[in-house]
């Protein structure tokens, strides 16, 4: 095994609202995972810990107070694999199912993507194709009574929404629903269904001749969601693709080796994985389909990409395949199987290593489970975010990529060309505006009357034209303020280009979802204008297979 940089940085730094959003997505989601359930497997008595059970037989004997049982077991089993590993977690059965579901490419229910507004159900937009788009359901309908009991008002959590709402397909509920210009409640009778999860949310042309992708995440059917996209691309005229995994958390592995095989002349190494048990040892190398493997290609990635992400960018990196663009990517290269327990609950145990093509492992040290979880603090404070030099490379960490450059392993996947972060689109005010819910309560409220008119343009004329107008800034602000939320008019007028291309993004995601949405937000991806300017390099790269 490759030795590890344990030298870390200290110092704790708390981050912008939106840096934050990669600490969590990294830390919560940035798992690669085999597709599949582990067999459950025979246990010698001894391994299971006689000293365990003996303690507890003490606190049921001799305890002053009567204790839960299984809930010091899940403590315990929390406990244990909490001293192995930072993605070797425990998920207790009634969180099972919507995590697994995360990586699934559908889940049964009733298709709506929500929020909750003073704490209200409020639908965003219903999901194309589901069954409360058939049902007539709209955005900006609150959901006040489920099967008759009243939900509003009563402290509801996403984990509520999702017990209320998903059921086995064929099911049916009453929602209560209270719409825009209606004095009395709506009863709407919906019949569950499978939903797909799209992993996969955009893909447009930027130009003539340049495609864009965005992947989200990789679940069960990003490969195929993929393809397709890339497929639709190629017939409209595309000769250069930029695959979007800025703050892509990870997800099925197959999925990622799937991708990056697209990509790949025939038998070149992708991804190999090496654990304790010589079955957890592969080599996944690429087939002789590469249906895309004369296209130049860039690939951006950030701190918010890990696991799966990583394998994709490691292994066109490696393969001199691709220009990879961006900042350092999170640092995730542990591979974990889901291991489903008698009563329902999972674990998700660290099984091996993966390395990249050049033989490098990118998992950065978690020997101290405080500096891994502040590493992307760490990052931004020590200057990392914007400027390459301040990145703490390995030089004992040294690789050679198929054509000789150099590349790093031991703490993520270095880009080929650094992007620093872009303080200048960011701003307080919008950062109040976004993560306390009025401009999304402000969309949702502007689209109760004007979505009609706005749809009528469809989404190239909105993309191209449309614009936000200094009266809803001014109606935006004044919901805020309602809100008590302090803003002052020196700040808007700082920000309101700003706030203006939000307002205009939400709108578009709201009725073309990803395709609304990040032609519209990707005017501030400096990420994506960098690699732009950088597409006769990729072709170079290109030329030299």
């Amino acid at each position: 095994m490759l030795k590890e940089n344990k030298s870390r940085n200290k110092k704790y730094v708390r981050l912008p609202i939106y840096l934050a959003i990669a600490v969590v997505a990294g830390m919560f989601m940035g798992t690669t995972l085999s597709s599949s359930d582990s067999t459950p497997i025979s246990f010698k008595p001894k391994l299971m810990g006689d000293k365990v059970r003996e303690v507890m037989a003490h606190i049921q004997k001799h305890y002053v107070d009567d204790v839960d049982e299984n809930e010091l077991s899940e403590k315990a089993i929390q406990a244990i694999l909490s001293d192995l590993d930072p993605h070797s977690v425990y998920i207790p059965k009634q969180d099972a199912e919507l995590t697994k579901s995360q990586f699934e490419g559908a889940f049964e229910g009733i298709g709506i993507e929500f929020t909750i507004l003073n704490d209200t159900l409020t639908v965003v937009a219903p999901l194309i194709g589901g069954p409360s788009e058939s049902a007539g359901i709209i955005s900006g309908d609150k959901i006040v009574t489920v099967d008759g009991d009243t939900i509003a008002g009563t402290g509801l959590t996403n984990r509520d929404v999702f017990e209320l709402l998903r059921g086995e397909k064929g099911s049916e509920v009453t929602l209560g629903i209270k719409r825009n210009g209606k004095s009395s409640l709506l009863d709407f009778k919906i019949e569950r269904d499978e939903i797909p999860q799209y992993t996969v949310e955009s893909g447009y042309k930027i130009n003539d001749s340049t495609g864009y992708i965005k992947v989200t995440r990789f679940g069960l059917e990003t490969y195929n969601e993929f393809e397709e996209k890339v497929r639709e691309l190629k017939m409209k005229g595309i000769k250069n693709l930029i695959v979007d995994l800025q703050g892509n958390p990870g997800g099925i592995m197959s999925s990622a080796v799937n991708i990056a095989d697209e990509f790949l002349e025939e038998d070149k190494m992708i991804v190999y994985t090496d654990g304790r048990i010589d079955s957890y040892d592969d080599e996944y190398k690429s087939t002789s389909k590469g249906l895309f493997k004369d296209m130049p290609v860039i690939v951006l990635i950030d701190e918010g990409s890990a696991s799966a992400s990583e394998i994709v960018a490691g292994a066109l990196q490696d393969n001199d395949r691709a220009l990879i663009v961006g900042r350092r990517s999170f640092g995730k290269g542990l591979v974990q199987s889901p291991i489903r327990l008698k009563d329902g609950s999972t674990i998700r145990l660290t099984i091996s290593r993966y390395y990249t093509p050049s033989g490098r492992s990118i998992q950065k040290p978690y020997n101290d489970n405080t500096e891994y979880t502040n590493d992307i603090m760490d990052r931004y404070e020590n200057g990392e975010f914007f400027s390459p030099d301040s990145t703490q490379l390995n030089d004992s960490l040294e690789y050679k990529t198929l054509h000789g450059r150099i590349v790093y392993g031991g703490g993520g996947i270095m880009p080929d060309v650094f992007v620093p972060l872009d303080t200048t689109n960011t701003a307080e005010v919008l950062n109040n505006l976004i993560y306390k819910n009025i401009l999304s309560a402000f969309v949702i409220s502007h689209l109760e009357e004007n979505r009609p008119e706005i749809k009528k343009l469809g989404l190239e004329k909105f993309v191209k034209e449309y614009e936000v107008s200094d009266k809803m800034i001014d109606e935006l602000i004044l919901k805020a303020k309602n809100s008590e939320i302090e803003i002052t008019d020196a700040e808007v007028m700082k920000a309101s280009d700003l706030i203006k291309l939000h307002i205009k993004a939400h709108i578009g995601r709201n009725i073309w979802r990803g395709d609304g949405y990040y032609p519209v937000i990707n005017q501030m991806n400096e990420s994506l204008q960098t690699a732009l300017k950088l597409l006769p390099e990729a072709e170079k790269l290109n030329d030299k297979l």
